[in-house]
C-alpha cells in the first residue's frame, strides 16, 4: 500500500483561488456541514461512502475533507484500496480559513 497523498489548508485554498477545477468531498455529518461548506464541494457523509462509490470516477482525483482530517484519511485510505485517486486535507475545517457557504 503506497503513501496516502495529502494537501493542506493552504494548498487547496491557492488552487481553488488560481480556478483549478477540483474534486472536493467533504465527509463531515449533517450538522457540521451545516455550520459551512467550501463552495463547490459535494458532501457524502463518510459512513455513506461504500453505498456512494457509484458517484465517483477512478480518472479523476478527489480531495476529502473532514473537521480535522482523521476521518477523510480513513475514507482516503479505504477509496484507495478501491482504486480511486484521493488526497487527504490535513487540518481539516479546523484549520480552513478560505471561503465557506
Amino acid at each position: 500500500m503506497t503513501g496516502m497523498k495529502e494537501i493542506t489548508t493552504e494548498e487547496l485554498q491557492k488552487k481553488l483561488e488560481a480556478g483549478e477545477q477540483l474534486e472536493l468531498v467533504d465527509v463531515r455529518e449533517d450538522d457540521e456541514v451545516a455550520q459551512g461548506i467550501i463552495p463547490g464541494a459535494k458532501h457524502i457523509r463518510m459512513g455513506t461512502i461504500p453505498e456512494n462509490l457509484d458517484k465517483f470516477d477512478k480518472d479523476k482525483e478527489y480531495i476529502m475533507i473532514c473537521r480535522s482530517g482523521n476521518r477523510s484519511g480513513q475514507v482516503c485510505r479505504f477509496m484507495q484500496e478501491q482504486g480511486y485517486q484521493v488526497t487527504n486535507m490535513v487540518g481539516g475545517m479546523l484549520e480552513w480559513e478560505g471561503e465557506t457557504k
